[in-house]
């Protein structure tokens, strides 16, 4: 054996410690990142009497930080204030104006009753909270409701299932053409 071989399988190991090291504190540093988005963006361990019935649709954890879609105002009778939210996928798609929306598209639709403000005799702001409502994208789970899947949540808790039973009939009688989407971005 030469004086050159040990030599080589030294630089050879030393090579192998290096990239061990380095691979180690990628997964160090990306790993933690990884799980917040998972974490941020992916289903959440729920009680299923919080879900929907029929689609099992939850309200999405931090779905009040999310970025707004476009807001509404709903006449008598319900006299409300909306505001339609949407989580990152949805967002990405508005604003390539991609349809049929991608799946893992979330949409939120809060709801509160309109209250005149007390610092302005001619503007409405929100009062009580009145609904939350929920649509989820997941093409194989919701094949036979164009897709998306529905829920419709008073005080936290979701409606009754005669209740969801009307959320795809009116979607797909009145947004066919849209993915079945009513809303569209504000300008």
């Amino acid at each position: 054996m030469t004086l050159i071989e040990p030599e080589k399988n030294k630089r050879s190991y030393v090579t192998a410690i290096t990239l061990a090291v380095l691979l180690l504190v990628v997964l160090l540093t990306c790993v933690p990142y990884l799980v917040s988005i998972a974490l941020a963006e992916g289903p959440a361990q729920v009680d299923r009497a919080d879900a929907s019935p029929i689609f099992g649709v939850t309200i999405p954890p931090g779905y009040k930080q999310w970025e707004l879609i476009a807001p509404a105002e709903e006449a008598a009778p319900l006299d409300e204030l909306r505001a339609v939210v949407g989580n990152q996928t949805a967002i990405d798609a508005y604003q390539a104006g991609k349809l049929p929306f991608p799946d893992g598209t979330i949409l939120v639709k809060r709801a509160w009753k309109r209250k005149q403000s007390p610092e302005f005799a001619s503007a409405t702001i929100p009062g009580a909270a009145t609904t939350v409502q929920v649509m989820v994208k997941d093409s194989r789970k919701y094949a036979a409701t164009g897709g998306w899947g529905f829920g419709r949540f008073v005080g936290g808790k979701p409606v009754d299932e005669a209740q969801h039973r009307t959320c795809w009939g009116c979607h797909e009688a009145r947004a066919r053409s849209r993915d079945y989407v009513f809303t569209r971005p504000a300008p």
